[in-house]
């Protein structure tokens, strides 16, 4: 029998599960058993789950046949256990090292005691926070018990900050609830029931804070789930008159624990607050212990408004302290709250009309004009649902450069307010501006930029040189919008999970930009080279180099491009497209591209507005880091990866794999090796079509030629189309 059984209820944590098992298996301490619960997860993580089973028989995995939620599915590993204590882990979190062996060493010096607290530190999206506002109770020397040491009811009420005994936990047939707020009644019931409490000052566990996922986080009706779970535990105490002495502490706990949920904006939403007041008002009246006297300060005041006053007395009472606060800081900020409000109005006011069921908005690169995947999926709309109206916003300058027949408006315009409020379809592959609302029943769908290599989003808050001018939690705020997130593979699936903390379903489509790369033929390459003024004949190679966070300006010259183009030798055209984020920049200016293509030299592609026309003339593909290469990858052509600065630009930038080591192609270190690469031939060798196999299928597994159509009618129209299939390779032909 081990000494402790730990239960990880699993439910579409994907991201971060991995993470959590990796730091319950490699404590210090090994007498344990992993009783994960897979709550009929509908992503990847009973796969997950059943990969650890085989590899470390500590784990063992309960499959669910339902989806029961998080009580239950403690529950259920529960009746699995066989270890003296019991630790509950959400699989979102992960314990510190040495945890294990600090709580067995503590159990010990204290005589097994019924329950063992230790603390927690809160991980925020924005990076790790403090210790809990309870961290100075742990500090108990010896055990103890909550009647006479009732100051440790304040302690964090959930399962995962305790070890307990497990014969205790049966004895008393401690269960958790389904619905909300279940770690409520059990904590309370254990703690007032348990002879012996003991402390470990430690912080034993890492609390993600996920601002969307969390099911606390999501405003509905489910909070109302609290007021079952304490009417459960008060019914518990009606049938205990030993433990009279603990109803008015509880009580306090549990009107406290309501009003908390009532002032959060992201749990009760405004229209339900009344009813939640009343829902509140009604526990107070039913359960209010004789001589209940209410603590001091503001949340002793609300206590005393529920036993007289209505929701509007409430609710005024409440606005009078929020105008006192907002007045304190001063003029400025009085001042700008109040625009602010009035602006939230403004926009409420024209976003009152229904929405047109059949209006999409698209937009694209911050509204530069019809591009990307927002114009690819906005064609196959047009083709097979023209009954869909698609406007575009585009910006003043490039409204002159728009292909015929595109219907379109500019921001701030009257009409783009009008579309904007309307619109039931939002379409972009960066966020929309702050200002606009995301209205119920709009559905927005972010197609993203591409397959990412580097850190993005949420994850560039530990590289603080590649976030600097980049505004993290404004980005996430308005990435909460998004209703569907497009993927090209299981990789961004994760990555967009992780770096995008908000609350969206990913959408295994393909990338719908990648469709003419996948359905291409020797006529589409042909088209592509004649655009770009290439002789016919000659081998195309594309170079497009990314941009360095660690140099100023973003730019580093790697290649001598003149050179370059003359060692590619006669029979060749180098084109060179830099990052967009260069193309106005002095970039161009510092290694003469402009003056080079002026030339002849070489072709510079910076500003072909169609990037995929770009890759289908292109024989092969020399880049460093840059996301094209996943593109790229969709045509099976060579890919030669010049990493001759890997380390610093991972040290800078970040990124979620080593491109070195699964790379699409043969890798260079330096300029020598990459001349020789391609005047040697070795760029399109044996190797480089196996490298790319294996590359394509990580990297295309969705991109079938068919993903702008899988975006209109299972996202749009609401029809179902076929799971997305491998694409096939050079090497799959050959062998």
């Amino acid at each position: 029998m081990p000494r402790f059984s730990i239960i990880v209820p699993v439910f579409k944590v994907q991201g971060f599960l991995r993470e959590c098992l990796d730091s319950v298996l490699g404590q210090s301490y090994t007498d344990f058993e992993v009783i994960a619960v897979d709550d009929r997860s509908p992503d990847g993580c009973p796969a997950i789950l059943d990969g650890y089973a085989e590899r470390d028989a500590r784990v063992r995995v309960l499959h669910l046949p339902e989806n029961v939620g998080l009580g239950r599915a403690r529950n259920a590993g529960l009746e699995e256990a066989s270890g003296d204590y019991v630790l509950f882990l959400d699989s979102d979190d992960h314990y510190t090292p040495g945890l294990l062996e600090a709580v067995a060493a503590r159990l010990a010096a204290t005589d097994d005691p019924d329950i063992l607290v230790f603390d927690h530190v809160r991980t925020h999206w924005w990076g790790r926070g403090g210790r809990s506002t309870a961290a100075e109770l742990l500090t108990a020397a010896g055990t103890f018990d909550v009647r006479r040491s009732p100051e440790y009811l304040q302690l964090f009420l959930v399962a995962w900050n305790k070890a307990y005994r497990r014969d205790f936990f049966l004895k008393h047939e401690l269960r958790y609830a389904p619905g909300l707020y279940e770690d409520a009644p059990v904590t309370y019931r254990a703690m007032v029931l348990a002879d012996r409490i003991a402390c470990l000052e430690r912080i034993g566990v890492e609390y993600r804070q996920r601002r969307q996922g969390a099911i606390t986080k999501t405003p509905g009706r489910r909070h109302f789930d609290i007021f079952p779970q304490y009417e459960g535990l008060f019914t518990f105490l009606e049938g205990r008159p030993d433990l009279e002495w603990a109803r008015p502490l509880l009580f306090e706990r549990a009107l406290d624990h309501m009003l908390f949920v009532l002032a959060r904006e992201d749990r009760v939403t405004p229209a339900d607050r009344p009813d939640f007041y009343r829902e509140i008002r009604s526990f107070h009246t039913r359960y209010l212990p004789e001589g209940f006297t209410p603590p001091d300060g503001w949340r002793g005041k609300e206590m005393r408004l529920l036993a007289t006053a209505p929701y509007a007395s409430y609710a005024l009472a409440r606005g009078l302290r929020e105008v006192r606060r907002v007045a304190g800081g001063g003029k400025r900020r009085v001042t700008r709250v109040v625009s602010q409000r009035a602006q939230r109005a403004w926009y409420g006011a024209q976003s009152r009309l229904p929405l047109d069921p059949q209006l999409a908005v698209y937009s694209a690169f911050s509204h530069r004009g019809v591009l990307s995947d927002p114009a690819a999926i906005h064609a196959k709309a047009r083709e097979i649902a023209p009954q869909l109206k698609g406007v575009w916003v585009v910006g003043e300058e490039e409204v002159d450069s728009l292909p015929p027949g595109i219907d379109f408006v500019t921001p701030g315009s009257r009409r783009y307010h009008e579309v904007m409020a309307r619109a039931t379809y939002w379409v972009n592959n960066v966020n929309w501006p702050g200002t606009l609302a995301k209205r119920p029943g709009s559905v927005h769908i972010q197609t993203h930029q591409g397959t990412p290599l580097k850190y993005m989003a949420a994850d560039l808050l530990t590289k603080p040189g590649a976030r600097h001018g980049v505004d993290v939690p404004k980005m996430l705020w308005r990435a909460d919008r998004w209703d569907h997130s497009l993927v090209a593979n299981r990789h961004s699936e994760l990555v967009w999970e992780r770096a995008y903390p908000c609350h969206f379903a990913s959408a295994r489509t393909g990338s719908p930009r990648n469709d003419v790369l996948v359905t291409a033929g020797p006529e589409a390459t042909e088209a592509a080279r004649a655009r770009l003024g290439v002789p016919a004949g000659h081998t195309v190679v594309l170079y497009a180099p990314t941009r360095r966070e660690y140099h100023r300006g973003g730019h580093v010259d790697r290649i001598d491009l003149a050179r370059f183009a003359r060692d590619l030798g006669d029979g060749h055209t180098l084109v060179v497209r830099l990052h967009p984020s260069l193309a106005k920049g002095t970039a161009r200016g510092l290694n003469g591209l402009a003056e080079l293509h002026r030339r002849g030299v070489l072709v510079d592609a910076t500003d072909e507005p169609r990037v995929e026309d770009v890759l289908l003339a292109a024989d092969a593909l020399v880049t460093d880091y840059s996301a094209l290469m996943f593109d790229y990858a969709n045509l099976d052509r060579p890919i030669v990866i010049h990493a001759d600065d890997w380390g610093a630009y991972t040290a800078s930038r970040g990124a979620y794999f080593d491109i070195t080591a699964d790379a699409p192609g043969h890798v260079s270190r330096s300029y020598r090796e990459l001349a020789w690469l391609l005047t040697s031939g070795t760029w399109q060798d044996g190797e480089s079509a196996r490298l790319r196999a294996g590359f394509r299928e990580r990297f295309c597994e969705f991109d079938d030629g068919r993903a702008a159509e899988r975006v209109v009618r299972t996202l749009m129209l609401g029809e179902r189309m076929p799971e997305p299939s491998r694409p096939r390779s050079s090497l799959d032909v050959m062998t």
